[in-house]
């Protein structure tokens, strides 16, 4: 059923919020990130870096699918927050840098991480994992948007744009993958809910009509690494944006908005051809406004 109120549009509105704050996030540790030497690949411009990427997720995708088969989730989810440990560790160095020195950021790196790693573990309620998932999306997108350039990311939003569709609408593993993690109460995808009052420890895996949406960590991700391979591997901006990262932050919440209109109708979508495609679209109408070829 298609909303009819304002109130209605709030958890997309959520949602778009979350895109946001991960993509100003990034952008914000790129620096430290860079200073620091804390890219995942060696040679930025290699397209088989997205190649090895796309190879990886779908690795992953197999092993997780496995796992659940066997009903070992409590291996995934040991696998998952050792993931978010370390990750979170990336994220709080970097912000502590901005502001103090490398030994503090050090011990407040290792503080911070495990005390969210722990809540995670001990209380994953839907804000505690979407504010969770909003540093993991964050450090992720900074890594990877300083370890590819331009023409390998445009390679990574295209492959997986493709992937994702197939994987919803074909063979539709990625609607089981969903299912099974969502149990696992991990921080690797946004929890919106849709009235007061609902509790992730509580419904969040009861089947039938669920009390929130969801959106995957990935959907935020993906084109977001554009956003950073933009702002890094483009001519330096004047300031904290460049013209073609700024397109594909439009480009991507427009592609967001579409894709709510889909989300709407209570069918599972994929969300990276749209997302994906409106970053593709919005950067390269930043980089002709740019007068950049």
């Amino acid at each position: 059923m298609k909303p009819k109120t304002i109130t209605n549009y709030l958890p997309f509105a959520c949602m778009g919020v979350f895109l946001i704050i991960v993509q100003v996030l990034a952008l914000l540790l790129t620096p430290q990130m860079v200073a620091h030497d804390m890219q995942a690949f060696e040679n930025p411009q290699s397209v088989w870096n997205p190649i090895l990427y796309m190879g990886l997720i779908l690795l992953f995708t197999l092993a997780t699918l496995f796992v659940i088969k066997l009903k070992l989730k409590w291996t995934f989810r040991a696998f998952i927050l050792v993931v978010i440990w370390s990750t979170l560790c990336t994220v709080f160095f970097g912000l502590f840098s901005l502001v103090t020195s490398s030994n503090i950021s050090v011990v407040g790196s290792l503080i911070g991480a495990s005390a969210l790693t722990l809540l995670v573990y001990k209380f994953p309620e839907w804000y505690v994992i979407d504010v969770v998932g909003v540093l993991i999306g964050a450090g992720v997108t900074a890594i990877f948007g300083i370890s590819l350039d331009i023409k390998p990311t445009l390679v990574l939003l295209i492959g997986l744009a493709v992937y994702d569709a197939i994987a919803v609408y074909k063979t539709k593993h990625m609607i089981a993958l969903a299912e099974g993690i969502m149990e696992l109460r991990l921080p690797v995808m946004f929890v919106v809910p849709k009235h007061r009052g609902y509790s992730f420890l509580k419904n969040g895996s009861k089947k039938g009509e669920r009390g929130a949406y969801f959106m995957g960590l990935g959907d935020a991700v993906i084109p977001s690494i554009l956003v950073v391979s933009a702002n890094v591997f483009i001519a330096p901006s004047t300031g904290f944006l460049n013209l073609p990262a700024l397109g594909a932050i439009v480009g991507t919440l427009i592609g967001f908005v579409v894709l709510t209109k889909f989300v709407a109708k209570g069918e599972p979508q994929p969300g990276l051809p749209f997302l994906n495609s409106g970053a593709i679209i919005g950067f390269m109408a930043g980089c002709l406004g740019a007068g950049i070829l």
